[in-house]
């Protein structure tokens, strides 16, 4: 096949992600796109500089980009400037903007975990001995703290939210590319987040995950719903990780594996066309 399309994967290779390797994922991912692209790959603290050097750029493994905000913000600035397309594109509403999508869901009456930015809303989520703090531009749980219903009061919310502890069963993600679903994977040591196996998804799973994917209505790109399963049965949203989720790719079957991967060049070529 002839190579035409020139790909800047963007990865940061050693980035220390717990319970992750984001080199074995994006070195395994980039020797199977070798075959069908020209890639060069680069870290996102450099990008900048090859902005000129591919027809498109891959965002994937680069770790959570609140270390390196501002450049992030210019590196975004000067590829809508320049007209370069990126997977994912850069237009998302949900973890790409920070947190503020859990507080607009959460008054939609979406099923997301309750949320608040205020001390005075407290009253509007569920009663609980502890609640979760977490910083609105955070990721990669950083920043994140459990505090007791008396401390709770006590906290200083600039920039942060407040959540209810919530006793779930286990936390299951769901992978999309682009608005297709592709699979899914739980934890069923919720004490072991990474510690994945495959889910089978019901139909009312699969119009839980979607009805985020269509809410976000990103132009491409994949996106990774995680939520948490309750007792009763029903999932609420923890998050909609739509800038640079981590696929796990590790757990899923050699065939499912090799599936996503085709459907993931398919989506790269349609970019290149």
């Amino acid at each position: 096949m002839k190579m035409n399309s020139t790909v800047l994967y963007l990865t940061d290779l050693y980035y220390p992600a717990k319970g992750r390797n984001y080199y074995e994922e994006d070195l395994y991912i980039t020797s199977q796109l070798k075959e069908h692209f020209n890639i060069l790959i680069g870290h996102p603290q450099q990008a900048l500089a090859f902005l000129d050097k591919a027809d498109f750029m891959v965002f994937r493994n680069t770790g959570p980009v609140a270390y390196y905000q501002e450049y992030f913000n210019d590196f975004v600035d000067a590829v809508k400037q320049k007209g370069v397309p990126t997977f994912n594109s850069f237009d998302g509403k949900a973890d790409m903007k920070g947190k503020q999508y859990l507080l607009d869901l959460f008054e939609q009456d979406f099923p997301v975990i309750p949320t608040i930015d205020n001390i005075n809303k407290l009253h509007l989520l569920p009663n609980s001995d502890q609640y979760i703090i977490k910083l609105k531009n955070g990721a990669d749980s950083i920043g994140m703290e459990k505090v007791s219903k008396e401390e709770v009061n006590n906290t200083k919310l600039d920039d942060k939210l407040i959540q209810p502890f919530i006793n779930f069963e286990y936390e299951v993600s769901f992978y999309f590319i682009n608005d297709i679903f592709q699979y899914a994977l739980y934890a069923p040591d919720k004490s072991k987040r990474w510690d994945l196996r495959t889910f089978k998804t019901t139909e009312a799973d699969l119009k839980f995950a979607q009805r985020f994917i269509d809410w976000n209505s990103m132009q491409r790109g994949i996106q990774r719903v995680d939520a948490c399963k309750l007792k009763d049965g029903s999932l609420l949203l923890v998050e909609l990780e739509d800038l640079n989720p981590f696929l796990s790719l590790d757990a899923l079957s050699e065939e499912n594996r090799d599936k996503f991967i085709q459907n993931f060049i398919q989506a790269l070529q349609e970019i290149s066309i």
